[in-house]
């Protein structure tokens, strides 16, 4: 077990790219050092933890909303206090859901019952360079984002103009003097300029390693958590109202599916789900528009969810695809705001 916890934040909006960088990191992160995963989704159905390589990954999932938001930080701080008191791993990547404002990450990790184990060590902001200008202006978590991270991948480079680029920095200047930015596609970054020490074997105790602290009993810790979201300084919604909305999906042709894709209003921001068909799977994804459907990249034994599509967008839009995904092949499984 580790002295020190280095925590890594991956954040951006939704269908950015954050869990192909998240995974470009675990192939990389060597065997003998303790690696854990906390993965964060927006709806009440979880895709992305399942598209997270590596079969012996310790990971960590919290659905129905943003952990940095009142309506799951519980779970968040539980789910810190045992990484805290048992785990102990060497790296903590936390990947966000889309719509987060993790403005207040570095205060989470500071609270005392953490006994100074955690090193926030920097957040990324995953930047989808083909649809960041649309939305921007429309989503303020976008706005949070940025202002609270340090370095910027602008991703998907190669389905926009170098002109498109240069504005999305303007963009984010706006907000940090001197940003640092890498441009690539597939979250392709210098991984060494950033995890090159967390990629060597501890070099022993630090001298100021923190000391044991009593374990909290359940109830104790319910009571610090209790008066910790008493606080007026909390967040209590999210910066955007969002709707996930979940359906079941009983075909066997996949054209219907793409008729679907074609037919969804413009407000819906993200879609994806594993759709199974004469035998063979493929992952479902759209971004703002454009989609994709493609077999998944990982064994087909750990995709659970299978045959459910999740829809993220405004209210209207989400009523519209009650419109839609209409007839004996379909069946809404619900409607989920997190606030």
């Amino acid at each position: 077990m580790s002295d020190r916890t280095n925590v890594y934040l991956l954040t951006g909006f939704l269908g950015a790219g954050k869990t192909t960088l998240l995974n470009r990191i675990i192939r990389r992160f060597p065997a003998d050092r303790k690696l854990t995963i906390l993965v964060n989704e927006f709806g009440e159905v979880g895709i992305d933890g399942t598209l997270v390589e590596g079969e012996d990954i310790d990971m960590m999932e919290i659905s129905k909303g943003s952990i940095f938001c009142v309506c799951v930080k519980t779970d968040f701080i539980k789910g810190l206090y045992e990484l805290n008191s048992r785990v102990r791993p060497d790296v903590l990547l936390i990947e966000s859901t889309g719509v987060a404002n993790p403005s207040d990450l570095k205060k989470d990790l500071q609270l005392p019952i953490f006994n100074n184990r955690f090193n926030y060590k920097e957040q990324f902001c995953v930047i989808d360079a083909a649809h960041f200008l649309d939305v921007y202006d429309v989503y303020a978590s976008i706005e949070k984002q940025i202002a609270s991270s340090t370095v910027f991948v602008i991703n998907k480079t190669d389905l926009v103009s170098p002109e498109t680029v240069e504005e999305i920095k303007k963009v984010v200047r706006r907000f940090h003097p001197d940003p640092q930015f890498h441009e690539t596609t597939y979250g392709d970054i210098p991984m060494d300029r950033f995890f090159d020490t967390d990629m060597k074997p501890a070099a022993g105790t630090a001298p100021d390693a923190p000391g044991e602290m009593p374990v909290l009993s359940e109830a104790e810790l319910d009571s610090f958590i209790d008066e910790l979201l008493d606080s007026p300084e909390l967040e209590i919604t999210p910066p955007d109202i969002l709707v996930s909305a979940a359906y079941r999906w009983k075909g066997d042709d996949l054209d219907e599916i793409r008729r679907l894709a074609g037919s969804l209003p413009r407000q819906v921001v993200r879609a994806k789900g594993f759709v199974e068909s004469q035998g063979r799977i493929r992952i479902f994804n759209y971004v703002m528009g454009h989609w994709t459907m493609e077999p998944p990249a990982i064994d087909p034994g750990r995709i659970k969810n299978r045959n459910i599509l999740v829809f993220i967008g405004p209210p209207e839009a989400v009523e519209e695809i009650q419109h839609l995904a209409t007839g004996d092949n379909w069946e809404e499984l619900g409607t989920f705001q997190p606030f």
